[in-house]
This record gives C-alpha cells, sequence and structure tokens, in this order.
C-alpha cells in the first residue's frame, strides 16, 4: 500500500493526516489527485492547487511523477513564517 501524507491545512481538509491506498500499477500523482477528488471535491481541489509540492520517499517531484504500491507519498502546502 502506498501512504499519503497530508500536511498542513491539507490534513484538516483531509480529516487525516495519513492514508493508505492501494496501487495495482504505478500511478502519476495528478491521477491519484483525481481519484480523490472523485469522492472528496474539496480535498482534490486544494490537492491540485499550483503552490502544492510533492514528495516521493522524500525527494520532491513533479505532479507526473509516478508512485508505486510500496511508496510514501506527501503532499506539501506552501510554508509561510514570521
Amino acid at each position: 500500500m502506498a501512504q499519503l501524507l497530508f500536511f498542513g491545512r491539507l490534513g484538516d481538509l483531509a480529516g487525516e493526516t495519513e492514508r493508505s491506498m492501494g496501487l495495482s500499477e504505478p500511478q502519476a500523482i495528478a491521477d491519484l489527485i483525481g481519484i480523490i477528488g472523485q469522492s472528496d471535491d474539496l480535498l482534490g481541489s486544494a490537492l491540485a492547487e499550483p503552490r502544492i509540492r510533492y514528495a516521493i520517499n522524500g525527494a520532491i517531484v513533479d505532479a507526473d511523477a509516478l508512485v508505486e504500491d510500496e511508496d510514501e507519498l506527501a503532499f506539501l502546502p506552501p510554508v509561510s513564517g514570521g
């Protein structure tokens, strides 16, 4: 199972900070966002925002990167500080 991690406000929208998703074959992040959006439009829209970054197994990647069944995919919102 792939582990999906939701940070910051994305965890609030998801109602959880971590979710498992079984993948029978590698899927592009953009496709996974579409699958999530089918059951949760608000979360799907938030994950697809241009300022959201993605990391597979700790490496920053683009939305067309492939996620495999044992990967960890993190959704990273913009960080602000002060």
